[in-house]
């Protein structure tokens, strides 16, 4: 694909770079300087998400009639790119990236005319439940289960590391309806309510001090079957249809990138002195650089084929591994600061006096966080088997 821009690409740029200056306060750019997690202060967060619906700008990817911007790929690039230097507060929404895509692929046109608008004004607010104690990255494995019952179905079991489901108001979740000797077929894939009666959520707080993630368990939760995607079995299709979008085909290398920064900010004068270590920033700088250029052919597939496909296991490897070796890199140049403990200094607004280099505060937060990155979406080990069978034909 030919990356060189436009005269139209570079007056998007320019207008893009004028919304940020505009729009992006203070708050929101210190919001992403402390996120150490998936996204940062949600009610900042939020408004930066609304400011963007207003904007009309915060589903790149749908088409218009839906509400969306139908960009180009190199608009969305674009987009992404500037974002990411301009430091916006990374915001929860799944709704946009993950339920949106599937309830046009798959939806009704009811569900269509239900669900869409709502996700672009933020009115909806969605969290994925996938994951179950002992059914991670072996996911058909799942045991929640859905019995039919009139016109209901009544759920019972629990789904785990559900991020945002204490921010969410609906949840989309793969059950299980049918006992089959593939367990693929017989997996259904509901759209709900967080608020329904028999629903339980608890909070997961992980080693950085972060509550991202939740525990939510059913309990005789009662749902209309009128709220399943596509047909009843067939779950397992609509999962994988959304996993393209969870697992690349995003500013992957912006936000790989944007790490890289932080990484030669903290590293700046004693550490870029060690040629050892400036080795390893040049390696990581090259790995950042390779991520990029993967990406730039995974905008190029979606140009012809109007998804990722399996390139998004490509760069879902390829971004989870070299961010995290860049995090890496900028907890070993923190050094003795890494040390101290300090979840308070992180929160935007706090008059906490942080013992680590104010450009390192969030850094080994956001270390920690990113060590599931390669079991998350999807396991690193499970996306090269799928580009062993599908890319590489073995």
């Amino acid at each position: 694909m030919h990356l060189n821009l436009t005269a139209d690409d570079l007056a998007f740029r320019d207008e893009v770079r004028e919304f940020l200056a505009e729009n992006l306060t203070d708050e929101m750019r210190e919001a992403d300087h402390l996120n150490g997690g998936s996204f940062a202060d949600y009610p900042i967060s939020r408004r930066w998400f609304l400011t963007v619906s207003k904007k009309g700008w915060v589903a790149p990817s749908w088409p218009a009639e839906h509400g969306g911007c139908a960009w180009t790929p190199m608009q969305k690039y674009i987009y992404a790119t500037e974002a990411a230097k301009a430091g916006t507060p990374a915001y929860f929404a799944m709704g946009i990236s993950m339920v949106g895509p599937v309830v046009m692929r798959f939806g009704t046109d009811q569900q269509k005319a239900h669900y869409l608008p709502r996700i672009i004004s933020g009115d909806d607010v969605w969290c994925q439940g996938y994951s179950e104690p002992g059914s991670g990255s072996d996911l058909a494995s799942l045991q929640t289960r859905a019995v039919p019952d009139g016109d209901d179905y009544v759920i019972n079991g629990t789904k785990i590391w559900t991020s945002g489901a204490h921010h969410a108001n609906h949840i989309f979740c793969l059950v299980r309806t049918a006992d089959t000797e593939k367990r693929q077929e017989g997996i259904s894939f509901l759209l709900f309510r967080t608020d329904t009666p028999g629903i339980t959520i608890e909070p997961i707080i992980n080693i950085a001090g972060e509550h991202t993630f939740n525990q939510v368990f059913f309990d005789d939760v009662r749902v209309p079957q009128s709220c399943r995607l596509g047909d009843e079995n067939d779950g397992w299709t609509v999962a994988k249809y959304l996993l393209e979008f969870e697992r690349g085909g995003s500013a992957f290398g912006a936000t790989v990138a944007a790490s890289l920064a932080q990484l030669r900010t903290v590293a700046a004068g004693k550490n870029m002195n060690d040629p050892l270590f400036a080795n390893k920033v040049a390696a990581a700088a090259i790995k950042q650089q390779a991520a990029e250029f993967t990406e730039h052919r995974i905008i190029a597939d979606i140009t012809r084929q109007g998804r990722p496909g399996t390139a998004s296991s490509i760069m879902k490897v390829m971004g989870s591994e070299t961010n995290q070796g860049i995090t890496e890199l900028t907890v070993e140049a923190l050094n003795y600061y890494m040390a101290p403990f300090q979840p308070e200094a992180r929160k935007p607004g706090s008059n906490v006096t942080p013992i680590a280099p104010a450009e390192g505060v969030a850094a080994v937060a956001k270390y920690l966080h990113l060590r599931a990155a390669s079991i998350y979406s999807g396991s690193n080990e499970i996306q090269r088997n799928i580009m062993a069978k599908r890319v590489l034909g073995l």
